[in-house]
């Protein structure tokens, strides 16, 4: 009888087994599904993405002039407007001092490559000029084989250069619909939906957007915390060009890994212009040490109160990201993992919400 028993549970638990299984590989089939889908209509997906991230940005703005009786258009037209004049007074910012002293930074690149040369020359390297020489020799000649590959790259790069102006154009004008009309959206959205689902789709999507907006936030601290103790470690080194290098740092925040690395060789290249190797190579330290707290300290701690996710989770997807889909990845990793969060969330706590009052019988 006792044999019997273990035998009939056994098979029970094979079968729950087997279908928890056929459960999660259906789930990982429509996960995959769903990846491709969003891959062959990235075109469109990217600009949307981006331009709910910029709509998280400048709401608060729209929002305050809507509540002073500003016609929604008209609101969103100002805050786009004033998004735009921003956008490009930072570029100016950035490039315009840069451009100004465009000669004295070719003077002292030509002059930090012949210290270099010099460096290179004295012991222990001991490099001679005639090494150096058949050095670019060599490099020239690789150069000029490699001419049709440098200008498949260039055309790609110019390539990618104009899709992400149109794909900027596209997230700038999707930011304004939104502004306009985004109040009007989860309406639309229950009355769309049938059943239940008009009262979870809607609950879902505006904590979704609340995250949304977390993230945009906590990335904007993080740019900050990089851009103030940059700026202040390149203003004790006397660095020329400070604030446009700390306004390019706080920007680059919001692009991770290459925007961190694009404004680190910004800065290390014109402390090597204007203060020579050991000066270069302070500035380099500091920035991998601010690097360093930023990525392990104070974006884990950030993000993860303000998404609601463990710092340890936020280094992992980021990981995660890198890995399958580069900078973007990166990029999108965390708020994606907050979102899957939000629904995982709101599931389970309907799922485990308690059994209402049984309805009374009548006698």
């Amino acid at each position: 009888m006792s044999a019997t028993l273990d035998s009939a549970r056994t098979r029970g638990a094979l079968r729950t087994t087997a279908r928890v299984s056929l459960d999660t590989l259906l789930v990982l089939a429509m996960a995959a599904v769903t990846l491709w889908l969003l891959g062959r209509m990235w075109s469109v997906v990217w600009p949307l993405v981006l331009g709910l991230l910029l709509t998280t940005l400048t709401w608060p703005a729209a929002r305050f002039l809507r509540r002073r009786g500003w016609p929604p258009a008209l609101a969103a037209s100002v805050v786009t407007v004033g998004f735009l004049l921003v956008a490009a007074g930072i570029v100016a910012l950035i490039a315009v001092p840069m451009a100004s002293q465009t000669d004295q930074l070719t003077d002292g690149v030509a002059e930090g490559v012949q210290r270099l040369r010099d460096w290179a020359a004295g012991p222990p390297l001991n490099i001679g000029d005639d090494q150096v020489d058949k050095a670019v020799d060599s490099a020239m000649a690789r150069a000029q084989d490699g001419l049709g590959a440098t200008l498949t790259t260039v055309a790609t790069g110019v390539s990618s250069v104009v899709n992400g102006l149109v794909t900027a154009v596209l997230a700038v004008f999707l930011m304004f619909f939104f502004l306009k009309d985004g109040p009007r959206f989860l309406p639309w959205l229950t009355r769309q939906l049938p059943g239940r689902l008009a009262t979870d789709v809607p609950v879902v999507a505006r904590r979704g957007w609340q995250t949304l907006g977390a993230f945009v936030r906590s990335q904007a601290l993080v740019g900050l915390l990089d851009a103030v103790f940059i700026g202040l470690g390149l203003w004790i080194m006397n660095v020329p060009l400070v604030l446009p290098l700390a306004v390019l740092t706080f920007v680059s925040a919001f692009v991770p890994i290459v925007g961190a690395l694009f404004a680190g060789f910004v800065a290390v290249l014109i402390a090597l212009v204007s203060g020579g190797v050991t000066d270069a190579l302070i500035v380099l330290a500091i920035i991998v040490v601010v690097q360093q707290l930023e990525g392990n300290v104070f974006q884990p701690i950030i993000q993860s109160r303000g998404l609601g996710l463990h710092a340890a989770v936020v280094l992992l997807v980021v990981t995660l990201g890198g890995n399958l889909a580069g900078v973007v990845g990166s990029l999108l990793a965390v708020p994606a993992a907050a979102l899957i969060a939000v629904v995982w969330g709101y599931v389970r706590d309907q799922l485990t919400e308690p059994p209402g009052e049984p309805a009374p019988v009548e006698p």
